[in-house]
């Protein structure tokens, strides 16, 4: 099921009688492929819940339409819209086994929609499966762990085979391991099902892992759409670059002269096409190549071993952070004596912003290899 959002505005009021309205989700407007997962991220308070429930219909917009397919749903009550929806507590009841949580649903249905007792016992049993809980029908929430429980809130979700299912940040009360395992499964049943679904996440590792399209969000607008790689290598703004990434993007005042980018009294990098300018530099961790004689210095201050990989913190008077991390191959032999550590840079992971707008600079090298 294609669902369109259009224009899409959802207005509170203050507070403070006297204040302005707060604008939780500002002239949205998002076309969701039939069939695909979507990532919503952002910080906390950006809106994406709103967003969630709006299309679910558990709030109405404040202006705007939503679609889904041809249809315009704007107005249809939530339990008309045949969505799914799967919240960051569980909110199963904790008197009744997995099984009657996953009939729940069904057994509210009426009219043409009601079905058998026989129908709805195959559809709890079918769900149960696909997340893989059929053996443990006849237990209670409180028997369970925190990742079954989120198993049986997706079972119930899905028993009623929904046009569209919503995920609000549902791996968030589960430990590392555990939300590393569910999320695997939530792109597994999803891929499965075919159904279109929006996953709601301030988790970018959980957006990019499992999502074939993230949304950025912050302050109710929508800042970049595309695919999770594509906007990790070419964000739009310095919002998106900084969000994205773990470790963190490193920020750097730097400036434009002649074709070439200065990091404080060093030219580190050839940027044809820039006009001169005062600019703001990111540089993903993964951008730094370890060499002797490379153009762009650092302070070193420690070298952490990760295995496969190595971290060098180092510090740099130009930079906006007080530690700088390059992320370089643990077949790298780093002096950790030394005062300094030098790299050349890779220009497809170096980005330039507008220190006054955090619009993303173009370049040449972005153009070629991005």
């Amino acid at each position: 099921m294609k669902v369109v959002l259009r224009n899409l505005t959802k207005k509170f009021p203050n507070r403070n009688k006297k204040g302005a309205d707060v604008i939780a989700v500002n002239d949205f407007s998002l076309e969701i492929p039939d069939g695909k997962l979507i990532g919503l991220l952002g910080s906390s308070g950006c809106g994406k819940s709103t967003t969630l429930n709006l299309i679910s219909g558990l709030e109405k917009p404040t202006s705007g339409k939503i679609f889904f397919g041809e249809d315009d749903v704007t107005e249809l009550p939530p339990e008309q819209r045949g969505v799914g929806l799967v919240f960051q507590n569980y909110a199963l009841y904790p008197h009744l086994t997995v099984r009657q949580n996953i009939l729940f649903p069904l057994q509210n249905l009426k009219g043409e929609q009601k079905l058998s007792k026989a129908e709805m016992e195959k559809r709890a049993l079918e769900a149960a499966s696909l997340v893989q809980i059929d053996a443990l029908m006849d237990r209670r929430p409180s028997e369970l762990s925190g990742g079954q429980q989120q198993r049986v809130a997706i079972a119930r979700a899905l028993v009623k085979m929904p046009k569209v299912l919503l995920l609000d940040e549902p791996l968030s009360n589960l430990d590392a391991r555990l939300r590393l395992q569910t999320r695997e499964e939530i792109r597994r049943i999803q891929r499965e099902t075919g159904i279109t679904t929006v996953f709601v996440t301030h988790d970018q590792d959980e957006a990019m892992s499992i999502s074939d399209l993230i949304v950025i969000m912050d302050a109710g607008v929508i800042n970049q759409v595309g695919k999770p790689q594509e906007v990790y290598d070419n964000p739009v703004n310095l919002f998106v670059a900084k969000f994205l990434g773990t470790p963190g993007i490193n920020l750097f005042r730097g400036r434009v002269e002649k074709e070439m980018l200065w990091i404080g009294g060093e030219a580190v990098l050839p940027v044809k096409g820039s006009i001169d300018q005062a600019v703001t530099v990111g540089i993903r961790p993964e951008g730094f190549l370890l060499n002797t004689r490379g153009a762009f210095s650092c302070a070193l201050d420690r070298v952490e071993v990760m295995g496969r990989d190595t971290s060098v913190v180092s510090h740099h008077r130009e930079a906006l952070a007080d530690t700088i991390r390059s992320i370089i191959s643990a077949d790298n032999i780093v002096d950790s004596a030394a005062s300094i550590v030098r790299f050349d840079l890779k220009p497809n992971k170096v980005f330039l912003f507008d220190p006054e707008t955090s619009r993303r600079i173009p370049v040449a090298s972005d153009r070629k290899e991005g």
